[in-house]
């Protein structure tokens, strides 16, 4: 989520370091005022896979997760590895956030629900190899990731031969267009193919204060495919008639008319 203090906007390269640096402490910033906003919507064990509202319970792709290890990516509050446990699994949540895995702390108290959850990236995940069944994140991590192969490698050797993996992000055709939940988001402004990331710049101190990453449809394949994935899903979540929620840059406004979340699903076949 960009920064709410006074930012320049730049387009230019930036590292595995230089966007750790600046999403970790971001999102501590921002962590408090995520939870009060979004938190109902997303229920303190319910598992969404983004903005539209749409649930792992009618998507499955993550499979059967009943005696399962599972872990998430990203895990902020904790809220989908909830729905994991209250379904039998046995899930586990890394963040790089440290507030938002206090948030999760407070919800392991207020549901009696507890889903233990280390600081961690998403590039170097402290795990054994063939650790876990299945292996996901909703909306997080992997846009701020600058390093995206070393993340899908990561994924890759913490999974079980025949484990799955499943995540959602921005829908890659939304880089096209200004982040506006109104008529002007509808507009494309810049090329599909640029994946300069996206930078700002805190105009007080001159430090890179958020990073977001873009890939292509046909990037995220090459991704998986070269980690030894089949890619078994690819969801495009329609907006549902009624729900009038804006959360960011979604809304019913664009969702009519173009899809802002991309779910994939894939088996590691080794």
């Amino acid at each position: 989520m960009p920064s709410a203090r006074p930012v320049r906007i730049e387009r230019r390269a930036v590292d595995e370091r230089e966007s750790r640096a600046a999403n970790g402490p971001d999102w501590d910033r921002y962590a408090d005022e995520y939870q009060a906003t979004h938190g109902p919507f997303l229920g303190d064990a319910g598992f969404l896979w983004g903005p539209e509202g749409f649930t792992e319970d009618e998507a499955g792709v993550l499979g059967e997760v009943r005696d399962r290890d599972v872990l998430e990516v990203g895990s902020g509050a904790g809220q989908c590895s909830r729905w994991v446990i209250n379904h039998g699994g046995r899930a586990v949540g890394v963040d790089l956030s440290f507030r938002q895995l206090q948030h999760s702390r407070r919800l392991d108290e207020e549901t009696a629900i507890a889903v233990p959850a280390v600081l961690a990236t998403a590039t170097a995940l402290p795990f054994g190899s063939n650790r876990f069944d299945v292996v996901f994140s909703s909306f997080g991590a992997l846009q701020f990731v600058s390093d995206i192969g070393s993340a899908v490698a990561e994924t890759a050797r913490v999974l079980r031969p025949g484990g799955r993996y499943a995540f959602s992000i921005t829908h890659p055709t939304r880089w096209m267009f200004p982040d506006d939940p109104g008529s002007d988001g509808l507009t494309a402004s810049q090329s599909y193919w640029d994946r300069t990331p996206y930078v700002e710049i805190e105009e007080r101190t001159g430090n890179v204060a958020y990073v977001e990453h873009h890939r292509t449809l046909g990037d995220w394949v090459a991704l998986l495919a070269g980690q030894g994935f089949r890619i078994t899903d690819l969801l495009e979540p329609e907006w549902p008639a009624g729900h009038e929620r804006v959360w960011g840059g979604w809304s019913a406004t664009r969702g009519r008319l173009t899809p802002g979340t991309a779910l994939f699903g894939a088996t590691w076949e080794g």
